[in-house]
């Protein structure tokens, strides 16, 4: 099937936690791949860090954002993003998603959580573009795959989905400070692997990660980092032409890899 010209890309990001906007290679990736973007007419955002059931969606007007991390110094919980709303999403969303037995909740006072705005702030720094951010309602690579699919048809309105995780997440692991670039060898395979699987449209691989990957359990211990692309994936799956890396390396030797997929 060939895509209409219009429609926009798909993408999967590592947003990595507040310190990483501080990183001006990163902040600069970040920066270019957002120039090479259709302008969005609006944004819709799944990240690791919002996990509900039954599936919500966020705030639909201009809220304080959701500073869903603790021990970091003063300024990072003065950031802001002030977007505007997208209650016109919210509801093409809740058409979409809501079924019998699965209904779409409104958490009206939800305001964007750091896997949304750290990255948005880097790419769309005008906050002029209105957001929506939804949950996850399942860590389940079927269910959220099977909700991208659904949300699909929102590329043809100008919305821009975003998955936001972290191509590897074990913090336990993590080489806090290190800006090196470098990765440890476990972090390496893993990293190798998903270029291969999502470059190559490897859906089924990807889905079964924990039982395909190397050393896929030492790179998430937890899936809820990765499962964001499930979503991803599921919004080109019936079009999808190719994928491609657009931001590559290691920060606190944890990948940052991320995809755009048309």
């Amino acid at each position: 099937m060939t895509a209409p010209a219009d429609r926009m890309p798909v993408l999967y990001l590592s947003h990595g936690a507040p310190p990483l906007a501080d990183d001006p290679v990163w902040t600069g990736e970040l920066a270019a791949w957002s120039r090479d973007l259709p302008r969005p007419s609006s944004i819709l955002v799944v990240s690791a860090h919002w996990e509900s059931a039954p599936l919500a969606v966020g705030a639909t007007r201009t809220v304080p954002l959701t500073y869903d991390f603790w021990g970091f110094p003063e300024h990072y919980y003065q950031v802001t993003y002030p977007a505007p709303g997208a209650p016109e999403l919210a509801r093409d969303v809740a058409a979409l998603l809501d079924r019998p037995g699965q209904p779409v909740h409104q958490d009206a006072d939800r305001g964007l959580d750091h896997g949304a705005y750290v990255p948005l702030v880097e790419m769309f720094p005008a906050a002029d573009i209105p957001v929506l951010q939804v949950s996850m309602p399942t860590l389940d690579p079927r269910g959220l795959f099977e909700v991208g699919r659904r949300l699909a048809p929102l590329r043809d309105q100008g919305v821009l989905i975003m998955g936001s995780g972290f191509t590897t997440h074990n913090l336990s692991l993590a080489t806090f400070g290190d800006t090196s670039n470098a990765g440890p060898a476990w972090g390496q395979e893993f990293d190798h692997w998903a270029k291969e699987a999502v470059e190559s449209g490897d859906i089924d691989a990807i889905l079964d990660f924990e039982h395909r990957a190397p050393a896929a359990r030492i790179a998430h211990p937890r899936t809820e980092h990765w499962a964001p692309l499930y979503v991803s994936l599921g919004a080109t799956a019936d079009d999808w032409q190719h994928s491609e890396t657009t931001v590559d390396g290691f920060w606190y030797g944890l990948s940052k890899r991320s995809f755009q997929l048309n």
